[in-house]
């Protein structure tokens, strides 16, 4: 009977999910609201059917061979990746004395005129290359994310942002 009773249970869910609806609209101030609810002035949003996830697009457009050539020309500022190589992620470092040892890769290496901007706990400062030390860096839990930008401070590209940990010992 309990069985029955959790197969009804998620048919009647599943049902509600299927007639929900949407509204959007835009308050006085500009902003954009969504919600389940109708509000005045709201328009309804066609949700469709649900097709499950999309696919996400790619971030580069593959090229063949024939066409490096031609890509690399018609992109001279595009970078493949950056990455912040030390501090790793959800790392502990002990006893730094407030100074921080920063490596970033960047690939390929950086070009002349960019410049590496980091962002310590959304503080931002150009460094010069790509390892660099920090200073006045506390126990805590700190977060680092590292950007490539070009002679115009136009931004080319942007690392993940990687959050570590400084721990220092207790004296008594």
């Amino acid at each position: 009977m309990e069985k029955r009773s959790i197969f009804v249970l998620l048919g009647l869910l599943a049902t509600a999910a299927a007639f929900a609806e949407a509204y959007t609209w835009t308050d006085e101030n500009g902003v954009v609201h969504y919600s389940d609810r109708p509000q005045p002035g709201a328009r309804l949003i066609d949700l469709g059917e649900s097709s499950g996830p999309r696919p996400r697009p790619a971030t580069q457009p593959a090229t063949t061979s024939a066409d490096d050539d031609t890509a690399s020309a018609a992109a001279p500022d595009s970078y493949e990746s950056i990455d912040i190589v030390s501090p790793a992620a959800e790392e502990t470092l002990w006893n730094i004395e407030g100074s921080l040892s920063v490596s970033v890769q960047v690939t390929p290496e950086l070009k002349p005129g960019h410049q590496v901007r980091v962002y310590f706990d959304g503080t931002p400062q150009i460094v010069s290359g790509a390892n660099f030390q920090l200073q006045e860096v506390y126990r805590g839990v700190h977060n680092l994310q590292a950007e490539v930008i070009d002679e115009t401070g136009k931004l080319i590209i942007r690392s993940r942002p990687s959050r570590f940990y400084v721990q220092q010992n207790t004296v008594f």
